[in-house]
């Protein structure tokens, strides 16, 4: 049900792009003969005005048929979007990376309002409250994973068997007895979900630098919970914060790929996002805002890469037309468009190759 439910999301993610391109096109007078809610086969079709709005059978996303957007078609129609200026064209393009954006935003906002996981003086506007040392990250085949420990643990308690239970205030607390206590055998009383879970683990060598320990990262998180005006600005920074990271860590993964040192474990595709979505629906309403927000700006990103068959390869285009000031021939437009698609499907492939493999191994 979770995963459905993140899959859907994902549809409508799509969905807001393609809108973007549609409410564009129609402010600057482009005709648009249809927007479509899924794949063909078609389902229905509702006729307003001059676009036809279909609803189809393949919920996997959606898209927009613009007029005279393919190269070569009705450049000499008024209404036509070959027949604009390319300004007009770029900003056709921009405005379903714009929609992706903003989304995020909102959904930020939105997390903020219900109440966000935050550390400590993290935030630019309202206190976070109820900090608690949480493990936010599990080494793999480290003791704290072996024996079941997960990130978003609450840590309430840790026990060696020769001393009292100490009840952890802070992650530096808890870092500070487990390293104290590194020969031992632990016993660790987190919260999750509402409901404590006890676990027995025992530090080991190879975890952490020059001492044993149990494979987890800790930090103090607690709840953000934001007025729905502050909510919107503290949204904003976050949107704005997310864009850069985001845009600076593509650049750095493409890079890799050129030179030929990707570390494909770095990133996630369909399979690997979407469990990480269905996870993150379970978790509740702030964490399914945070983590739409986070693939809605990556998706706006990712637009703009400058390979044909992305907006960011048509973006391109427009750039050498102006330059040359003609149109790129119709016949290599579409030949560098074919090569493009066949690159990013290769990408996909590749990449939910590396999905499967993190989950059988």
């Amino acid at each position: 049900m979770f995963l459905l439910i993140f899959i859907l999301i994902l549809v409508a993610l799509i969905w807001v792009h393609e809108l973007g391109h549609f409410v564009a096109a129609k402010l600057f007078g482009i005709r648009v003969d249809e927007f479509a809610i899924g794949f063909p086969p078609r389902l229905l079709r509702v006729r307003w005005g001059e676009t036809d709005y279909t609803f189809n059978w393949l919920l996997v996303g959606g898209f927009v048929r613009i007029h005279g957007e393919d190269p070569g078609t009705a450049a000499h129609d008024k209404r036509s979007m070959a027949n604009k200026p390319r300004l007009v064209q770029a900003a056709v393009l921009v405005a379903g990376v714009v929609m992706n954006v903003l989304f995020g935003w909102l959904a930020l906002s939105a997390g903020y309002m219900a109440g966000a996981q935050m550390v400590p003086g993290t935030a630019a506007f309202g206190e976070v409250r109820d900090a608690r040392a949480t493990i936010t990250q599990v080494l793999p085949n480290s003791p704290a994973q072996k024996v079941g420990l997960a990130a978003g643990d609450k840590i309430e308690s840790l026990q060696t068997g020769a001393q009292p239970v100490e009840q952890i205030q802070s992650a530096q607390q808890a870092t500070g007895y487990i390293a104290e206590h590194q020969n031992e055998s632990l016993v660790v009383t987190v919260l999750r979900d509402n409901e404590e879970k006890v676990f027995v683990a025992k530090p080991e060598e190879g975890f952490a630098e020059g001492k044993k320990a149990l494979g987890v990262s800790m930090a103090d998180v607690g709840v953000l919970q934001l007025p729905p005006h502050l909510a919107l600005l503290q949204g904003a920074v976050s949107a704005k914060d997310l864009t850069v990271s985001t845009a600076q860590g593509l650049g750095i993964f493409l890079s890799s790929i050129v030179r030929g040192v990707a570390d494909w474990n770095s990133v996630a595709g369909p399979v690997g996002i979407a469990g990480a979505g269905g996870a993150a629906v379970q978790e509740g309403f702030a964490a399914a805002a945070f983590i739409t927000a986070l693939i809605s700006i990556n998706l706006a990103i990712i637009n703009l890469v400058p390979i044909p068959g992305l907006d960011g390869g048509r973006l391109l285009i427009i750039i050498i037309e102006g330059i040359i000031r003609r149109p790129v021939s119709p016949r290599v437009v579409n030949s560098l468009s074919l090569a493009g698609f066949a690159l990013i499907i290769l990408l996909m492939v590749v990449v939910t190759y590396h999905d499967i493999a993190r989950l059988v191994g």
